[in-house]
């Protein structure tokens, strides 16, 4: 196996009970792209993205974080993962196999220390996407996905023994420690982040815009759509990049986000940023300052843990 086995994000998977709510959701404020709906499930690209969908919806009782996929380079690559997983007795969903949604590859699927379901793949199809354009105000891919951990130095050993991820910066507080790491598996600043939390959830998914023009006017339509922003518009220190957090109709909190840092593996040392200091976590300061309040935002529910999603 490669020393860095993922090369990217591919999608994140929730499942719901109100289904359509949360399609129509998507769809008509969020700015996604339906492209495959099978009965309870609808599949969702990002027209800019080459992946077959970056979000999957399940209608079920329970709301929860079905699953994170990531992209692999071969399928060796999701071999020796597998080879390496049941080393460590971590425990499978499913062996390496042909995977049967859009976009088709080859797969496995895991439990990670927490408890979530990872898909890790490679030899999916790319889909046909385009430009995004000036003033187009749509998602172009997923950027990130952020996750909460009761145990964050745990769940980020576990990434970056078996899945080769890169540590970028940290966030900290002299009161609490350590509050995020930030995790990288190719030159995007982060494709995965891991923050403190009082329970296993997901953090925040985030989504890709052509630009800033793009990114205040995505931000205005969920505004104006009455869609709920818990913190933003603003830019924080580690990674650069904007954002604008709401919350789906469920509560999920999905965030507006653009030029995301660039890094150079050759230089880059990773730092360490005092979140008690304003400009950590907004440059600009013209979000709200973080406070217990608007972290609590994004706690979320706590999640269906070791118990894999029916597909």
């Amino acid at each position: 196996m490669t020393l860095q086995p993922i090369t990217h994000l591919r999608h994140l998977d929730l499942a719901v009970p109100d289904f359509e709510r949360q399609r129509a959701f998507y769809t008509g404020v969020w700015g996604l792209t339906e492209v495959a709906r099978d009965g309870g499930l609808a599949f969702f690209a990002a027209e800019g993205s080459p992946e077959h969908y970056v979000v999957r919806l399940r209608r079920d009782e329970r709301k929860r974080m079905d699953l994170v996929a990531f992209g692999a380079a071969t399928s060796a690559d999701v071999d020796a993962l597998a080879s390496r997983l049941i080393a460590g007795n971590v425990s499978l969903v499913h062996e390496p196999r042909l995977l049967d949604t859009p976009g088709g590859g080859y797969g496995l699927r895991f439990f990670d220390p927490d408890g979530r379901v990872v898909e890790v793949s490679s030899g999916v199809s790319p889909r046909v996407h385009r430009k995004i354009e000036e003033r187009e105000a749509i998602p172009v891919r997923l950027s990130h996905c952020v996750v909460n951990s009761d145990h964050p130095e745990r769940l980020r050993a576990f990434y970056e023994r078996h899945l080769g991820f890169r540590l970028s910066d940290t966030l900290y507080s002299h009161r609490m420690g350590d509050l995020m790491y930030f995790m990288r598996c190719n030159r995007l600043h982060h494709s995965f982040a891991i923050a403190r939390g009082p329970h296993v959830s997901l953090h925040h998914a985030s989504f890709e815009m052509r630009g800033v023009e793009e990114y205040m006017r995505g931000t205005g339509r969920a505004l104006r759509a009455g869609t709920r922003l818990t913190w933003g518009p603003g830019r924080h220190l580690a990674g650069d990049n904007t954002f604008s957090y709401f919350h789906d109709p469920h509560g999920n909190t999905v965030e507006y986000t653009t030029e995301l840092a660039v890094v150079d593996e050759d230089t880059w040392h990773p730092d360490r940023h005092d979140v008690d200091d304003q400009r950590t976590q907004d440059q600009w300061g013209t979000a709200d300052p973080m406070s217990e309040v608007i972290a609590k935002e994004q706690f979320n529910d706590p999640d269906v843990l070791f118990q894999a999603p029916p597909v």
